[in-house]
């Protein structure tokens, strides 16, 4: 018989679009002892989940929680709640998630109408709403953060206008909350989702969401309770109701609200993290994490130009949490990437589709969104295109990156 070792995986420093480094205490938060899922105690730590999320959200909506898989679970829990065989969906393409979300609409039965525009570009949001006049949908569905080339869709025109035609605004904010503005009540959105493994700096394994009374009424007439737990009120015989039982969100209201209806057993450890997540989010402050963010990204920026290296989304609507670099011509951009993890232990993504093979993806989300991070890949990366032939500027990343840091002493230089 085969004996196993006890797990013992290598330290990394995780600078991918996600997953991330998971912040160390939510990682003592995981190791909490388990409790009963309908125990009071446990029910408030669900309830305190709820309105910490709703914090990060911004949002005042009375359904804001997790649903238990990954990010692609909160996406899948909505699509498939609000849509009904032949209703019209309006979903704007501008990398791979939003071929993901056309995915999800036609396995509901959707009618799919999509607009697209090169990998690397945005909408102009009016662009978006005269296509939402001509078509009439049903829901617009539309990624907000798109970590495939690192670019992000202004939304703030977009709920209004889906207010005014009566059509339901559905984001995927996986990407971009807890690291940039979200603002779900001002910007009018009915439904957004977040995912766990981004910003949040918690394990892939939940999906946090939340949805407005427009949503709510839409899944009322759609609900269809369970035989097993079906109580006296609960209808029976409804008209297109949800086709998945455990993504079946007006099902999940009863369980995450005061009837708590047995739905399935909640991912207690990850319920901790997440709430542990949320709480450290709240406690830094949302704008001082937002610009946290914006400065570790500058860092990164200025220390690949002086590099000699080229951005791909340097750009007005670039994702500060995802810096996309261009390959340089004649460069292996795997066997770089494999060095840095080989030798380094530093871990930056590829891309997806049209530009696989072309840039390389350097996040800085959450937790990994750190200074010594920044330094970390910044020379780890002129080292490996060093070592492969590249042509670069030797030293000068580090240097551009302190003077991001730390002003006066680039003024100090200068003088």
């Amino acid at each position: 018989m085969t004996v196993f070792r006890e797990l013992n995986t290598p330290l990394r420093t995780i600078m991918t679009p996600g997953p991330v480094e998971v912040d160390p205490r939510v990682l003592r938060a995981m190791s909490t002892p388990i409790l009963g899922q309908f125990d009071p105690a446990f029910t408030q730590i669900m309830n305190e989940t709820m309105e910490m999320l709703r914090q990060v959200f911004q949002t005042k909506n009375q359904w804001t929680f997790p649903i238990d898989g990954t990010s692609r679970s909160g996406i899948e829990a909505v699509l498939t709640s609000i849509l009904a065989p032949g209703d019209k969906v309006l979903i704007p393409i501008f990398g791979r998630f939003g071929h993901l979300l056309t995915e999800i609409a036609e396995r509901n039965g959707a009618e799919i109408h999509t607009i697209e525009t090169e990998w690397g570009q945005v909408f102009d949001q009016d662009e978006i709403i005269k296509a939402m006049e001509r078509v009439k949908p049903k829901v617009l569905a539309i990624v907000h953060g798109e970590t495939s080339t690192g670019c992000m869709q202004p939304l703030d025109k977009l709920g209004k206008a889906c207010r005014e035609m009566d059509i339901l605004c559905v984001v995927d904010a996986v990407a971009t909350i807890a690291g940039t503005e979200v603002k779900v009540d001002e910007w009018q959105l009915d439904a957004v989702i977040g995912g766990t493994q981004k910003c949040f700096s918690v394990p892939s394994g939940m999906a946090p969401i939340t949805y407005n009374e427009r949503v709510e009424k839409l899944l009322a007439s759609r609900k269809k309770v369970e035989r097993g737990v079906r109580t006296t009120g609960d209808a029976v015989d409804v008209r297109n109701p949800i086709q998945s039982n455990y993504f079946d969100l007006s099902q999940l209201q009863d369980y995450w609200g005061p009837r708590r209806l047995n739905h399935h057993t909640e991912a207690t450890s990850m319920l901790y993290a997440l709430r542990e997540g949320a709480r450290i989010v709240l406690e830094e402050g949302l704008e001082e994490r937002f610009s946290r963010h914006r400065l570790h990204e500058k860092a990164i920026m200025e220390g690949i130009k002086a590099m000699g290296l080229t951005l791909f989304n340097d750009v007005t609507w670039k994702l500060p949490m995802v810096t996309c670099v261009n390959i340089p011509e004649g460069i292996d951009g795997e066997a770089i990437r494999s060095m840095l993890l080989g030798q380094f232990g530093i871990e930056i993504a590829s891309s997806f589709g049209p530009l696989h093979g072309k840039i390389w993806r350097i996040g800085a989300m959450g937790y990994s969104c750190r200074k010594e991070n920044v330094f970390a890949v910044l020379s780890a990366l002129e080292a490996a295109l060093i070592r492969n032939g590249a042509s670069v500027q030797r030293g000068e990343a580090l240097q551009a990156a302190l003077n991001v840091y730390d002003p006066a002493s680039r003024m100090a230089v200068m003088m």
